[in-house]
């Protein structure tokens, strides 16, 4: 599994895109939806809806489990991803491209966001 580079990450295993004109993407890892395993059901933030980093915004149903969704950082929501809530098996399939969450105008970002390499040594348990 690799991280993109280009992405940072909280330790709650979302990853965030640099933002283009303010607005940055959100969605979770690869090593977290692998951990959830088959993605049946996704409740996202609403377009217009303020998060803040750190706390839940949303849900992520699987087979195996129901896990809460973080926001890595606080904003505006402007678009939420409905491919991913009409085929939520594309957070599995596709975590980096088209199984991405929402769009967030970021007002704060906060400084414990990670590198790639800094989550791939956070999740595989070889931080130091």
């Amino acid at each position: 599994m690799s991280n993109p580079q280009q992405l940072r990450y909280s330790k709650e295993h979302e990853w965030l895109s640099d933002a283009e004109g303010g607005v940055s993407t959100v969605g979770i890892t690869e090593h977290a939806a692998n951990a959830l395993g088959d993605v049946v059901f996704v409740q996202l933030p609403e377009v217009g809806s303020t998060v803040t980093a750190g706390e839940s915004c949303g849900e992520l149903e699987s087979t195996k489990s129901v896990s809460d969704l973080y926001s890595p950082v606080t904003g505006e929501v402007t678009e939420v991803n409905e491919d991913v809530v009409n085929d939520p098996s594309l957070v599995n399939s596709a975590s980096f491209e088209g199984g991405w969450l929402f769009k967030v105008r970021v007002s704060e970002e906060p400084a414990e966001l990670l590198s790639a390499d800094e989550y791939t040594a956070f999740s595989t348990g070889e931080e130091s």
